[in-house]
């Protein structure tokens, strides 16, 4: 199927439409519940494995991902407690590992893939690398900072600024209050009005956001902390990507440059805010395909033991 129902702002430049018309198909697998992921391009080819953040979904990736279709198998998964997938009692970094490889199974994917996250779903990519180092070929982690938790910045971001749920009377109504967390000071209309109308279901009296809040009441202070166990255990190639205005500092990525065993490559990408697919979707989707083509004809560097 494509994305026939939505209809791109009279804005969206031809790319960005290009992307959203190529041919999609929904997979579900069961990972202890239904899990929900997006697929393009051919089965049975090699492939990529996007994986959204925290309150995100697939559909964030739609715009960037479906570009790589007529080269890879492309599967765009939602964690459980976001997008169309199971909400659970309980939601483990472990689990949601799981799910990644379920997906990538159910999907239709061609040997190891490689895996492209944002955010915690950078996290959970860390994890992914680490848990199941044979089944993935590379990871493609993007403004995910792997740090010691900060108890204010966890406070704010994981209890206060997702709020409480709210039923909107409209989907306009919604897609007009959609934000980010955190807020960014550009983002491209275009993208938000479709992320933002992929990011709702219909509830009593009107539409709510579609992850569960019990995510972030879950993971309290320590949802930065939560890879950090897994950076020693990472023996597949993984490049950093940190937005220019993103959360990634430099000391950040020094850390994770130190704990990676120094062979990883961290790129900036200019002008973006931590939610580079937002605002600058076509650096990042440079980024991307670069680091796919120098993976295909170069030697990996590997961690001195």
């Amino acid at each position: 199927m494509t994305d026939t129902k939505y209809l791109p702002l009279p804005n969206a430049p031809d790319w960005f439409r290009r992307a959203l018309t190529v041919p999609s198909e929904d997979v579900i697998v069961d990972v202890d519940g239904p899990i929900h992921a997006l697929a393009w391009g051919e089965p049975d080819r090699r492939g990529l494995v996007f994986v959204h953040g925290g309150g995100a979904h697939a559909h964030w990736w739609t715009h960037v991902a479906a570009t790589f279709a007529e080269e890879f198998r492309v599967v765009a998964v939602d964690l459980s407690g976001h997008g169309d997938s199971t909400h659970r009692d309980e939601y483990s970094l472990e689990q949601w590992t799981d799910e990644v490889i379920a997906a990538a199974h159910a999907g239709g994917i061609s040997g190891p893939p490689v895996i492209v996250g944002h955010s915690m779903g950078g996290f959970v990519t860390i994890a992914t690398a680490a848990r199941h180092a044979d089944a993935i070929s590379g990871v493609i982690v993007c403004d995910s900072p792997v740090t010691e938790p900060d108890p204010e910045i966890g406070a704010y971001h994981l209890r206060e600024a997702f709020g409480r749920p709210r039923t909107y009377t409209s989907i306009d109504e919604a897609v007009a209050r959609f934000r980010t967390v955190p807020a960014q000071d550009h983002y491209l209309d275009y993208v938000m009005d479709h992320v933002g109308r992929h990011s709702l279901r219909p509830a009593d009296g009107g539409f709510q956001w579609k992850f569960d809040r019990r995510i972030f009441e879950q993971f309290g202070v320590g949802m930065r902390a939560i890879a950090l166990p897994y950076l020693d255990d990472v023996t597949c190639r993984l490049a950093l990507l940190k937005s220019e205005y993103g959360l990634v500092t430099d000391d950040i990525g020094a850390s994770m440059y130190e704990r990676l065993g120094r062979v990883t490559p961290i790129i900036e990408i200019p002008e973006a805010g931590h939610h580079a697919m937002l605002d600058e979707p076509l650096l990042l989707l440079t980024a991307i395909r670069t680091l796919l083509a120098d993976w295909d004809h170069s030697v990996p560097r590997h961690r001195e033991t």
